[in-house]
């Protein structure tokens, strides 16, 4: 296997697209954009995202090929400081699962859930 970060991408499947993205630019303060899908099949939402950066971009995606739940793959957005974006989470019709708590040398981290269903993390290094 050659050397790589295990991510490369990342989908985040939604029902309702518009409401997705309304929480998610409501939850960590910045813009999605449209992204063309070259399949044709869905539609998608990236979140911000510089290719030569640290890191995976995603978006969020409907699709008949994936659905939104909870208990699966948690994607865990980086942030300054994981309360701010928390403190948000209610106002944007999620739910925070677990409250910011530490893990240890590696910082701290919120569980929310979104409005489509999806468990998703927030984390940060204070």
């Amino acid at each position: 296997m050659s050397k790589m970060n295990a991510v490369g991408w990342f989908d985040i499947y939604v029902n309702n697209l518009d409401r997705a993205v309304a929480f998610y630019e409501a939850v960590l303060g910045g813009k999605l954009e449209p992204i063309a899908d070259p399949t044709g099949e869905t539609n998608m939402m990236s979140f911000p995202a510089d290719m030569s950066l640290y890191g995976a971009a995603g978006a969020l995606t409907k699709s008949e090929h994936g659905s939104p739940g909870v208990g699966g793959t948690i994607v865990y957005f980086s942030t300054e400081d994981c309360a701010v974006e928390e403190a948000r989470v209610a106002d944007a019709g999620g739910k925070v699962v677990r409250p910011k708590f530490s893990i240890g040398e590696f910082g701290w981290v919120t569980l929310c859930q979104d409005t489509e269903g999806n468990m998703f993390g927030l984390s940060s290094l204070k």
